[in-house]
């Protein structure tokens, strides 16, 4: 992809004037996905005592976001590619601001797991189209590299916007106000993106396929859901019967896209070994760290007994190395290979991860937010260069779709995470013993003991807090323990599947 044109016509391509006035908005799409997933399980604890969900139900809340928007990503990436990212970008953005509106005040569990999944919907639209524009705004790799640093960047910074301002509001609103703060960013996306915005799509899409859209969608749902509830209840003929149903829903859409002239995914791209080894690792990179993410808030809270206010601001050293590191990634990766410096940052989040195996009731601060330094700048190198590696990978005209792989791979991972190593949480806790007189609801989850506890005497509460608290912790350590082994064996991985790989150097011609 890269060209022998003459110099004044790339420099005139090179200088192409308003692209990072566009990278300003679509950055602020990037804020609003991040933002609404940080604050999420801050108000986690909020939500199970007002809506009274169930343990399986509270994993649900959590993961039934990530189910839809990985079954759709592909399908939307790719409808981007057709009817125009800036359009899909505008209209997903609209949507994700009122669908939160509805998450806001929803007023049961199984509202509340609608709310998530239409929400899912919304933002599938979202994150591959600023990618693959991206794509499109940048020719020059080495300002490409750096625009998806600031579009990874600024997705940390929302991880330590969201918990702070969602630890302000909860401390002074209800629980719903968390998920209003996505309005503001949502209206002035819409009203300044329509202008600074350049419209682009391929030119010769093809037809938009919807029995591949509905493969897609029943593949990954199928299959995540077989995983989420095997791990949860162990295998029955209902998570059986949806894992074959979606392992030969996904068969039957790669044997679709080989057949069509436009296919909705070109799955001949997985044939690039360094496309493939970037996907894989984002996956199983997400894998690791989502069951630590989505229940740290709950240790920070319901543990250690700290505000969300300040629960927010403990999570922040993950955010600040992450947007230090991705600002650097591309030059670092340029200056040693892409290999060292993936296979470096997986490492450090594993060592990370294994370093919090040794968490108590009691750990102090500085052990929790060295661990989570270390997290993001390894993160934030790894994601920054995988993603530049996967848009690289591609010819222009398939960037929605190439930037769904990867955000797919982002969300199947958080899922699965969710999935499998948050249920290793909820399974250890659940077994914990209280004293006579424990509710059952206390077995649930955490957040259901703290509200039982309030209804009980001190001579029963307080050592069934005490117990609650204790199995809590021995299962988010066994799951930081199991985080920890998927990241050091997925930085051994990609030290093999990215061999070779190098980011671009030179300019890319102009798009027609």
């Amino acid at each position: 992809m890269t060209s022998t044109l003459q110099p004044a016509v790339a420099a005139e391509v090179e200088k192409r004037p308003g692209r990072w006035l566009a990278l300003s908005v679509l950055v602020l799409a990037v804020l609003l996905v991040a933002v609404d997933a940080t604050v999420l399980g801050l108000a986690t604890p909020y939500i199970s005592e007002d809506l009274k969900p169930s343990g399986t139900q509270l994993l649900w809340i959590g993961d039934v976001y990530s189910f839809v928007i990985a079954g759709l990503l592909v399908s939307m990436g790719s409808l981007g590619d057709r009817i125009g990212r800036k359009k899909l970008l505008l209209v997903g953005a609209t949507a994700f601001g009122l669908i939160s509106v509805l998450n806001a005040y929803a007023t049961t569990p199984e509202l509340m797991i609608l709310a998530r999944a239409l929400l899912g919907v919304a933002g599938a639209t979202l994150m591959p189209a600023t990618l693959a524009l991206i794509r499109n705004l940048f020719h020059d790799p080495r300002e490409r590299s750096f625009a998806i640093g600031i579009w990874g960047a600024t997705a940390s910074a929302g991880t330590a916007v969201g918990p702070v301002v969602g630890g302000f509001l909860l401390e002074h609103f209800w629980w719903g106000s968390v998920f209003l703060i996505n309005l503001p960013v949502m209206v002035v996306l819409v009203l300044v993106g329509s202008r600074l915005l350049p419209e682009s799509k391929n030119p010769n899409p093809g037809p938009w396929d919807l029995t591949s859209v509905t493969l897609s969608l029943v593949g990954v749902i199928g299959v995540v859901y077989a995983v989420k509830e095997a791990a949860a209840h162990g295998l029955s003929w209902e998570p059986t019967a949806a894992g074959l149903l979606g392992a030969a829903a996904l068969y039957w859409f790669v044997r679709r896209q080989l057949t069509l002239p436009a296919p909705l995914l070109d799955v001949r791209l997985f044939r690039n070994r360094g496309f493939s080894g970037a996907v894989l690792a984002d996956l199983f990179t997400v894998l690791g760290m989502s069951g630590l993410v989505f229940f740290l808030s709950q240790y920070l809270q319901l543990v250690q007994g700290r505000g969300p206010f300040e629960a927010g601001l403990a999570e922040v050293p993950a955010a600040v190395g992450a947007v230090a590191a991705g600002l650097v990634a591309g030059s670092v990766a340029r200056r040693f290979s892409v290999r060292a410096v993936v296979t470096g940052g997986l490492a450090a989040v594993g060592l990370a991860l294994g370093a919090l195996t040794l968490l108590s009731q009691s750990t102090g601060y500085p052990l929790l937010g060295a661990a989570l330094l270390f997290v993001g700048i390894g993160a934030g190198f790894s994601f920054t260069v995988t993603a530049d590696v996967i848009l690289s990978s591609v010819p222009k005209e398939q960037a929605g779709a190439a930037s769904a792989v990867s955000e797919t791979a982002y969300e199947l991972g958080a899922a699965l995470g969710i999935a499998l190593l948050g249920s290793i949480v909820t399974g250890v806790y659940a077994g914990f013993t209280g004293p006579a007189g424990t509710p059952a609801e206390a077995h649930e989850s955490l957040g259901g003991a703290v509200e039982a506890a309030k209804g009980l005497p001190a001579h029963t509460s307080e050592p069934m807090l005490s117990a609650a608290r204790e199995s809590f912790v021995d299962g988010l350590t066994l799951a930081s323990g199991g985080g920890a082994i998927v990241l050091l064996a997925t930085a051994v991985a990609a030290w093999f599947l990215l061999r070779g790989q190098r980011l671009e150097t030179g300019l890319e011609e102009a798009p027609l």
